[in-house]
């Protein structure tokens, strides 16, 4: 059995993908990823950090 990989998602995709990613890796809705990167944001805004950081580190999918 192959380990799962973390990409960034082709097709749940708004931005960059990393939500759409991450929903796909942790089989949870990408929608509940992007509604705690909006309250990191709001919150001390080290959100927005993270999701760069994110978009820059995580690979596209073959």
């Amino acid at each position: 059995m192959e380990p799962k990989r973390l990409y960034k998602s082709k097709t749940n995709r708004v931005l960059f993908g990393v939500c759409g990613g991450l929903g796909e890796y942790f089989n949870i809705d990408p929608t509940i990823f992007r509604l705690i990167l909006v309250l990191l944001i709001c919150g001390a805004g080290s959100g927005l950090v993270a999701y760069i950081v994110a978009a820059i580190i995580m690979p596209e999918p073959y």
